[in-house]
């Protein structure tokens, strides 16, 4: 499709002669995705969902008793700036709000902003480098302190000081925040910046009040009581927690949307495993939800036949995936194992690297496991598909991945195991406890042993390896194992913030409390030189070729290797009425707009 087509119907949709459903639909059919279609809109002075609410207004909130959430990866930490794992960030998000928020069609909707920002209201520079915030008046923080301009301008100057060491400095670190009034915020890019909806919008743009915290940042901004006992605006206020267990939470009754929300209370209960949370809510009905059902797709079919509860499934872009370690997790530099300034004695070996990639059998993990919950990919950037390179493919080769380790000289011992040099390819594998991931650990297993691999299986318990804990040595982001799989999130329809978990200057390291985004560890002058080049972009056709292009640079180190594109799935009572899940933000997002069925 022409430019010129696309420019003709948005000047449709904004006449009238086209709705906005319609266009949306005709850019789907030419490969755009719903959500980049809808900022296609917004760039061009089409407004876009001003009205988060997906069911009548009520006169009054409340009446609604008692709302049971099960969360198998157990809250542990209620600050969203240090939430490095999705269950912190669902946990956060029953108390605090950001701007804006991304609903299941890739809308970016308003919370604590008046409306969404756009060129026809004059909020959008058309030079794309800054975007002026209206917000909501008459917000209460939850002990009655009014939210303020001086909150945003709070949460970036918090976010972008190094010692503080949030998960969200990426967002941050690079913009300015002006305040306009007490009700008015300015963004000022360096540059132009086509994702604009960044910073305090979504998962990672949850705002803190400055009053509480203004006390605890940089290096002190662990010691604040508030990062468990939250103070926020959101539609529950907190009642108690209890980290890896029980977060409760009582109707505000002060909430900014008028008539919400209608459950009295709220807990989320954390524990378990996937299997008996989906249990509790689609046989028993004992819970309302549960969160992440990473359970078989036929398991999750035989407990829908006795009509309590469904699988609900959001799509987005989170991908569960492999990850190889470039570093070494036995040597220990300045007090820190996995650390920059070394490097892995065997994965460092393309022909390894390579070997391993042919040695996962995702098409068997796709069918034996997951089902219509995942689907095997050879890219780790599958959503929207305008992002989603043509160029990759998947192969199991056991003959070829035997054949490549042959030639780069790796030899079998006595006991089948290879080495060279006195480096043997042994490998401590580790991953979260859950029965799909467990079989998938299993199912590598045996195929590396066959090329002469060694893979010693380690499964930590999902409220440990995900968690914020920067003392916990299991945690994920330690990455202290060769080998590790895991689900990242794409939290935004838009691929940038996703990609930047590649960037050098992203890495998660002891001096960042292992807060950054970069895991992996993961360093390429090339990847980074093209990321800023496509932060930049304001072409959306060249953007998404730049973003194409980086995942294909991931793809082709190896030390990444998809598993499945995964969409969000959730267990949802037959009693509860929520809005359509979204699968661009956490499942809490619209949490306000919760009800049941009959009322």
């Amino acid at each position: 499709m022409k430019e010129q087509d696309i420019r003709t119907m948005i000047d449709g949709v904004k006449d009238g002669r086209l709705s906005r459903r319609d266009f949306v639909s005709r850019m789907i059919a030419v490969g755009i995705s719903a959500p980049y279609a809808s900022l296609m809109l917004a760039h061009n002075g089409v407004a876009m969902a001003q009205t988060p609410s997906s069911y009548p207004a009520r006169s009054t909130s409340g009446g609604g008793g008692p709302l049971k959430l099960l969360y198998w990866q157990a809250v542990t930490l209620i600050n969203p700036h240090f939430a490095v794992g999705s269950k912190d960030q669902e946990g956060s998000r029953v108390f605090y709000e950001p701007l804006g928020a991304w609903d299941a069609e890739g809308n970016l909707i308003p919370v604590l902003a008046a409306s969404i920002p756009t060129f026809e209201n004059g909020l959008l520079a058309r030079d794309g480098k800054s975007v002026t915030w209206k917000l909501k008046p008459n917000v209460k923080w939850h002990d009655g302190k009014p939210f303020t301009a001086d909150d945003v301008i709070f949460n970036w100057q918090y976010s972008k000081d190094p010692a503080t060491a949030a998960v969200t400095i990426g967002s941050y670190k690079d913009i300015v925040v002006e305040k306009i009034d007490d009700l008015t915020v300015k963004v000022l890019f360096e540059r132009p910046t086509p994702f604009w909806a960044d910073p305090f919008c979504g998962a990672g743009g949850m705002i803190i009040p400055k009053h509480i915290f203004a006390d605890y940042i940089g290096g002190k901004s662990r010691e604040a009581p508030a990062n468990l006992r939250p103070v926020g605006t959101g539609p529950y206020r907190f009642v108690s927690f209890v980290p890896g267990d029980t977060l409760r939470g009582e109707r505000n009754p002060d909430y900014h949307m008028p008539g919400r929300p209608f459950f009295d209370t709220i807990e989320l209960k954390g524990g378990g495993d996937a299997v008996s949370a989906a249990r509790a809510v689609i046989q028993s009905g004992e819970f309302d939800f549960a969160w992440n059902m990473q359970v078989e797709d036929e398991v999750l079919k035989r407990m829908e036949q006795g009509g309590r509860g469904q699988a609900v499934i959001s799509f987005g872009g989170d991908i569960e995936h492999v990850q190889l370690n470039p570093t070494d997790p036995n040597a220990e530099v300045d007090g820190e194992r996995s650390s920059i300034k070394t490097t892995h004695p065997s994965l460092t070996d393309p022909a390894v690297r390579e070997a391993l990639n042919l040695l996962l059998d995702r098409s068997s993990i796709e069918r034996f496991i997951y089902g219509r919950t995942g689907q095997a990919t050879a890219n780790f950037l599958n959503n929207p598909e305008k992002f989603r390179s043509k160029a990759t493919s998947f192969e199991f080769s056991l003959e070829k991945a035997n054949a490549i380790l042959d030639r780069a000289g790796w030899v079998r011992g006595a006991d089948g195991i290879r080495a060279k040099g006195g480096v043997r390819l042994r490998y401590l594998y580790q991953t979260s406890t859950n029965a799909p991931r467990q079989r998938t650990q299993a199912i590598y297993k045996q195929a590396a042993q066959r090329a002469g691999i060694d893979l010693e299986l380690k499964s930590v318990v999902a409220s440990v390896f995900f968690s914020s804990d920067v003392a916990n040595p299991d945690t994920y982001t330690k990455f202290y194992s060769d080998i590790q799989m895991y689900t990242t999130t794409m939290t935004q329809p838009d691929a940038e913030r996703f990609m930047n978990q590649f960037c050098s200057w992203e890495i998660a390291t002891k001096d960042n409390k292992w807060q950054g985004r970069n895991i992996v560890r993961f360093r390429s002058e090339e990847y980074d030189k093209l990321f800023r080049e496509g932060e930049a972009e304001i072409d959306p056709v060249k953007r998404a070729a730049i973003f194409v292009k980086l995942n294909e640079i991931i793809i082709a180190s190896r030390y990444i290797i998809p598993v499945v594109y995964r969409p969000s799935v959730s267990a949802v009572s037959n009693r509860l009425k929520t809005p359509k899940l979204s699968g661009w933000d956490v499942r809490t997002s619209e949490l306000y707009d919760w009800h049941t069925v009959t009322s």
